[in-house]
């Protein structure tokens, strides 16, 4: 019986029916894909960590020898503009077995059943930017950056994806299924002034981590990036989730996944207070104001990007919620765009006057 066969047999019969049916399915579809001579190659996100530790991001895709570049795609296939349903096409490897080279030291991980590596190893890296590498079944090490905040870093911003750094309008079903699957990657428009005013920020409290807190599939990681990239906004990690069921639903929850990677990061970085970023359209304001009632002394503002009205429209509409009441003493921001959001953030003092 081969190592494909083998997972597909080992079904846990305790989980949700969806997840086994998506179990048996990207079972059927690696095997395929190593009948073609296709390799598992590792994708590198970008990951962060602290003083004696590090989160390693990627994933672990079935792919032809020559579809990526240490792991990212060529360059001219960005240059002729990517469709989204090509993020969705490399079936994953399921618990695949994963080195990483981190200071010269080496830790196996496995990735989870959508492929994905999500790893807390041990790390000896000065404060900055630094390089991992990865590797799996023999491939050749693909590097991954990763950020390492200085212990005296007392502020960081946490900012949400979508309709507030990129407008998607992506809770509408057949809108989602459109910016995801078909839009050209060129396509997609950055929210105004947002670029801008994160940058500032950045600039204000030089060293501080930035994350973007998503609900979109860790496919479309390597697209986001570069969209961030080319707009000109600061480098950071994104935490994303898995669109397939779970053990217990159809669907994974998007306000858990945000819930939890928030409480995490209060747990990661005890000193650190949060500039939390969001919008109108979704679920944000809830999010935001139920971890600031439990962590406040974690939360230095909140900014709240407010929808137009045919974005909200497209967005499913508006929260009706008025978080602030049960917030006090954290500052609650309300704005259009960047340039609104900056402008309160300066009376805040959390950027200066130009």
């Amino acid at each position: 019986m081969s190592r494909t066969e083998h997972k597909g047999e080992i079904q846990d019969k305790a989980a949700h029916i969806g997840m086994r049916i998506e179990d048996r399915w990207q079972t059927w579809r690696e095997r395929r894909a190593r009948d073609r001579g296709d390799l598992a190659t590792v994708l590198p996100f970008t990951g962060y960590g602290s003083a004696g530790w590090v989160r390693v991001l990627g994933r672990v895709v079935m792919a032809k020898p020559d579809a990526f570049e240490n792991g990212r795609v060529s360059s001219k296939l960005i240059a002729d503009g990517i469709r989204g349903w090509r993020n969705f096409i490399s079936p994953p490897v399921a618990n695949a077995k994963v080195t990483i080279e981190v200071g010269g030291a080496l830790h196996e991980v496995t990735a989870d059943r959508g492929g994905v590596i999500d790893a807390h190893v041990p790390a000896k890296l000065p404060d900055g930017w630094n390089t991992v590498r990865l590797s799996c079944e023999g491939s050749s090490p693909v590097e991954a950056p990763v950020y390492l905040v200085p212990a005296g870093k007392t502020f960081g911003v946490v900012s949400d994806v979508d309709d507030t750094v990129m407008v998607t309008a992506l809770p509408r079903p057949m809108l989602a299924a459109w910016n995801t699957f078909v839009l050209d990657e060129h396509a997609r428009n950055a929210t105004p002034g947002m670029a801008v005013m994160l940058e500032r920020v950045s600039r204000q409290h030089p060293g501080s981590p930035v994350l973007y807190l998503s609900t979109g599939a860790w496919n479309v990681a390597q697209t986001l990036t570069r969209f961030l990239t080319r707009n000109m906004y600061p480098d950071g990690a994104l935490l994303l989730t898995d669109w397939g069921p779970t053990r217990d639903r159809w669907f994974r929850s998007g306000m858990e996944h945000k819930t939890t990677q928030l409480r995490r990061l209060a747990e990661e970085f005890p000193q650190v207070k949060w500039l939390l970023i969001g919008d109108d359209g979704q679920h944000d304001e809830a999010i935001y104001s139920g971890f600031a009632q439990r962590y406040p002394e974690h939360v230095a503002a909140i900014a709240i990007r407010q929808l137009s009205v045919s974005e909200a429209v497209l967005a499913g509409g508006r929260s009706q919620a008025t978080p602030g009441e049960a917030t006090p003493g954290i500052p609650w921001i309300y704005a259009p765009d960047g340039a609104g959001i900056a402008a309160q953030l300066r009376e805040l003092g959390i950027i200066g006057a130009e």
